[in-house]
């Protein structure tokens, strides 16, 4: 196995690199490309046996074997050789030369039975190889199976099946009750519940309805839907993210990289130790020199790092697709590694560890006002403005299906809330700084309502009609939920500190730390601030992660060692600005991507091991002639799959 044939198990190769590195001839019919490598493998066995069992069987003389054992070593050293002579005319030497090498001094000492076994096996190896890097490799491009070819879109009163690529931006397409959805869009007519696994990795479906973003590939479980495409076939979520997952395959990791290394550097040092064992004992008078050579060939052999250059690679393709699989878009193989160095991990709070939108926790109503009352005022003038406190207050009002009277000629007051008018009477809607002109008649009850809100992280509104108090309305930014369980899950894998960033004031950021568990908050940050709190982190801790929402934390995201985008489902930006991308908008899954790169970083150290010590055996042995050479290809060719078989565990992690 080359390290460049282990590499390329990683990217989609082009079809010019497929041409370089001898693949298929194109003479062949369609069907039989890709399983000529086991065409050739098995021509190969077929031609060794009837040619060993022929000698052993007295059916053929040596003489009438010797052709079979020829065509064996044809088929054989056919795709192997396609490999190693154009790297060998680059000045490239790599473990399909020692390969051939070997094979050939086994045909110069009149071995050819044990010449062809090694080329037999070193095939069946290889194809055993592709098989199930194919399967790393299928694990995530099934997803890519998972778009539909055609939409229903609606043309006037006519519904015409079309190809997806056919469709623009705007047209509206019709999906049917357990129909894949087509298309990236908005739902503009219809309700269902949506499975949204392949794209985010939730293992229940979601409520969908108007106005709310569906994703192509995802699955309309059990209502007709009418959706806007808002996302050319190219550019929608799925295709985006099929890219991206590609990509990060591709991108090697520090351990990769130094095996490459390893790799360029050893086989020089295999071919100078062969030529070294093949002459040196014959002219010492240690050995003869068919002894020597035989033992040179066995070094060729055991001593080619094939399992050193597919054992890493193969791990980093089977993590980056379980990844993908289970709604984490980890971006690289860099990544998948520095994951799991991780000790420390900040996170933003709103959008992170909190839903990002506020509700109405809590009605103080006052001097004889009926709750009612209170929030139908505040319901009135909050419904002119698009803050989010003001939605969050409009919606509470309608969720009470409250009659709210008719508010005019709002004003905006920067920094303190609204004012406006209700059947010509004044109202002010907003915080106590509002009504700073009568705090010294402000009755007590009221601001004892308002400091006990806030001192619970609760945002307060405070509500006046004219000459009147009428009370107080509570909001906050609820904690997702499962946050906490997933905090303690980040503390038992060992994270040693959560810090929570954010732009928050310390009472609200402290209520929100101590309702999740997290012990360090740093809050009233500017995005400079958490920058630079990042920056603090890591000269003190070493690897940090950051997580955040993607676009304000976006400084934040670039600086720490790890950057980890929520919501990349629907965010451009969290797929393009961070390392890893939760794809569901849910931060569960990070403690499952710390894991699993916990759990690879093992695989990886165990391939190692096995390719080395697989490798100083059978050096070992070689030297000393205590294996011959069909027990030293039986060993070599074993710990190559033994590896890749190992890193196939990763695709049934679970975290």
């Amino acid at each position: 196995m080359t390290t460049e044939r282990a590499m390329s198990a990683v990217p989609p190769a082009t079809p010019q690199e497929k041409a370089d590195h001898g693949t298929a001839p194109a003479f062949l019919p369609e069907w039989m490309q890709p399983h000529w490598l086991i065409v050739l493998t098995v021509l190969t066995g077929l031609f060794l046996l009837i040619g060993f069992l022929g000698e052993l069987m007295d059916w053929l003389s040596p003489r009438a074997a010797l052709p079979f054992f020829l065509l064996a070593y044809l088929a054989g050293s056919y795709d192997v050789a396609l490999h190693a002579l154009p790297d060998l005319r680059r000045g490239k030497l790599d473990t399909d030369l020692l390969m051939l090498a070997a094979a050939l001094g086994a045909a110069l000492l009149g071995e050819w039975a044990e010449g062809a076994f090694l080329l037999f096996l070193f095939n069946l190896g290889h194809a055993g190889e592709e098989y199930a890097l194919d399967r790393a490799r299928n694990a995530m491009d099934a997803l890519g199976e998972l778009m539909p070819k055609h939409a229903r879109r609606k043309e006037g009163d006519l519904i015409v099946e079309v190809p997806v690529e056919a469709l623009r931006l705007d047209d509206v397409v019709v999906v049917r009750p357990g129909d894949r959805l087509p298309v990236d869009g908005q739902i503009i007519a219809g309700q269902s519940m949506v499975d949204q696994a392949a794209i985010t990795g939730e293992s229940v479906p979601v409520e969908k309805g108007m106005g709310d973003e569906v994703f192509a590939g995802t699955i309309n479980d059990d209502g007709a839907l009418d959706v806007r495409v808002t996302k050319l076939a190219a550019d929608n979520t799925l295709s985006r993210v099929m890219k991206m997952v590609q990509e990060a395959q591709s991108e090697q990791s520090p351990t990769q990289r130094f095996t490459e290394r390893f790799t360029r550097r050893f086989v020089p040092l295999v071919l100078l130790a062969t030529a070294l064992v093949a002459t040196l004992p014959p002219a010492l008078g240690w050995l003869t020199f068919d002894e020597s050579f035989y033992r040179a060939m066995l070094l060729l052999v055991g001593a080619s790092p094939c399992a050193l250059a597919i054992g890493t690679p193969a791990a980093v393709l089977a993590g980056i697709a379980q990844a993908a699989r289970n709604g984490v878009l980890v971006k690289g193989g860099g990544h998948m590694e520095n994951l799991g160095e991780l000790k420390v991990v900040a996170l933003d709070k709103t959008g992170t560890l909190t839903e990002g939108r506020f509700a109405l926790t809590e009605l103080v109503p006052m001097h004889g006002t009926s709750a009612d009352e209170l929030l139908a005022v505040a319901g009135a003038v909050e419904q002119q403005s698009n803050h989010p406190l003001a939605l969050a207050v409009t919606a509470a009002a309608n969720d009470r299906q409250l009659t709210l009277p008719v508010a005019t000629s709002l004003e905006n007051v920067s920094g303190k809330g609204v004012m406006s008018e209700i059947n010509g009477v004044p109202v002010r809607v907003g915080s106590l700084k509002l009504f700073a002109d009568d705090l010294a008649t402000l009755d007590r009850e009221l601001v004892q309502a308002v400091e006990r809100l806030e001192a619970a992280g609760q945002t307060t509104i405070v509500v006046g009609h004219g000459e009147r108090l009428l009370g107080v309305l509570a909001l906050s930014d609820r904690p997702r939920d499962g946050v906490k369980a997933t905090v303690q899950r980040l503390y038992a894998l060992g994270i040693e500190k959560l810090v929570m960033l954010t732009g928050d004031n310390e009472t609200v950021a402290h209520a929100v730390a101590k309702a999740v568990g997290i012990d360090e908050v740093r809050a009233s940050l500017l995005p400079e601030d958490k920058l630079e709190a990042i920056r603090d982190l890591r000269r003190e801790h070493g690897a940090i992660a950051m997580t955040g929402d993607g676009v304000n934390d976006a400084p934040a995201l670039a600086t720490a060692t790890i950057g980890i985008a929520m919501g990349g489902a629907g965010t451009a930006v969290a797929l393009e600005s961070a390392d890893v991308a939760l794809m569901g908008d849910d931060l569960s899954k990070l403690p499952f991507a710390i894991g699993l790169s916990r759990f690879s970083q093992r695989v990886i150290r165990q391939n190692l091991a096995i390719a080395l010590g697989v490798i100083v055996l059978l050096i070992f042995s070689s030297v000393f002639g205590i294996l011959n050479l069909s027990w030293a290809v039986t060993f070599h060719e074993g710990s190559t799959v033994v590896v890749v078989l190992n890193a196939l565990r990763l695709l049934g992690y679970k975290g």
